[in-house]
């Protein structure tokens, strides 16, 4: 089948290079800290790097881990970059250096995100004392070289409830974005059973309200929604609207020793699609029985309160991920702010 025959086309991807981390952060959805034993050699990443762009892959996000503690990684995105792909880098901010800071200038990259949970003793309960202050002087430096810089924050039962006090903080920063995203309870979360509840209703009118006035981009990942009222004001950029899950049919993931699957969140092995060792990218994403569960989706698969939904063709019942992490079923989301609303 020829590329341009095939229904789907890859536009990102999220590679995590490395499993290697200076944290142990309880609620790491990937159980990060040690490399994997066997991750793939620089002359394998190299290859991944070719085979993404010969998918005219657009985008592909750097994850680790820690990307920074991969002694390749430079070599690894500059081989994406060379090739026109657009790459961000996903960091704690914890071990960023002057020769960091060079290798992203010289790569050409597009922006580096870096986690923050939210005020200092949030933040640093999770990872430990001082990353808060590394965190923000590694987005001082970025900024002061021209590198754009976004923030991520993951929500949790302790820390939604500060959004507020915590955006009085990023708004005197030069940041370009701030992401608001759930904690699943996968990997460290859910082994630790950190309390990952919220509002998302709540979540979802401080956005909304915010973003009328915040210096930066203000917006909610895909793991919250849907469709309240709010919905075209909430996504990042006006008039954004979550238009279902795009793993397997825009979208993909790799892991550190090979593994692809439709998305790097859904990290159960029952989600492996493929290991680049023993087939190309182009046999795992062109494989017409792959990504099953959203290439072959239909609207009656959807289950409890998304079955019948107004939005059920659009939505296609939320995130993936988080549903199978937080309910044990992909097709119906827990989290979704419109409750029993079917209308």
């Amino acid at each position: 089948m020829t590329a341009q025959a095939f229904p789907f086309a890859l536009r990102s991807c999220v590679w995590e290079i490395t499993l290697a981390c200076c944290f142990r952060c309880a609620y790491c959805g990937s159980n990060a800290g040690k490399a994997r034993e066997n991750e793939l050699t620089t002359a394998e990443c190299l290859d991944v790097a070719r085979q993404l762009a010969e998918l005219d892959c657009r985008r592909v996000s750097l994850i680790g881990g820690e990307v920074f503690m991969r002694d390749d990684w430079a070599q690894i995105a500059g081989a994406l970059t060379s090739r026109g792909i657009r790459v961000c880098i996903i960091t704690n901010g914890f071990h960023l250096t002057i020769q960091h800071v060079d290798a992203l200038q010289r790569i050409g990259i597009e922006s580096v995100a870096v986690s923050v949970d939210g005020p200092a003793d949030v933040h640093d309960a999770f990872r430990q004392n001082g990353s808060y202050d590394r965190a923000f002087q590694t987005i001082r430096t970025l900024t002061a070289a021209g590198i754009p810089v976004s923030v991520i924050s993951a929500l949790r039962a302790d820390n939604a409830p500060r959004l507020p006090a915590f955006y009085e903080t990023l708004r005197d920063y030069p940041i370009f974005a701030w992401q608001i995203q759930a904690c699943s309870p996968m990997g460290s979360a859910g082994r630790n059973t950190v309390d990952v509840d919220f509002d998302a209703g709540s979540v979802l009118r401080f956005v909304q309200k915010t973003a009328q006035t915040a210096p930066f981009l203000v917006g909610v990942a895909d793991n919250i929604g849907y469709f309240t009222p709010e919905e075209g004001t909430v996504r990042g950029r006006p008039g954004a609207v979550f238009r279902g899950c795009s793993a397997g049919l825009e979208t993909l993931g790799i892991d550190s020793v090979g593994n692809v699957r439709g998305c790097e969140s859904m990290y159960d092995p029952r989600f492996n699609e493929g290991n680049l060792r023993t087939q190309s990218l182009r046999e795992i994403w062109e494989n017409p029985d792959g990504f099953a569960y959203n290439r072959r989706f239909d609207a009656s698969m959807l289950a409890g309160k998304c079955a019948g939904c107004t939005y059920a063709d659009v939505c296609a019942g939320g995130c993936r991920s988080y549903n199978w992490f937080r309910g044990g079923t992909l097709y119906e989301n827990p989290l979704c702010a419109r409750k029993s609303v079917q209308s």
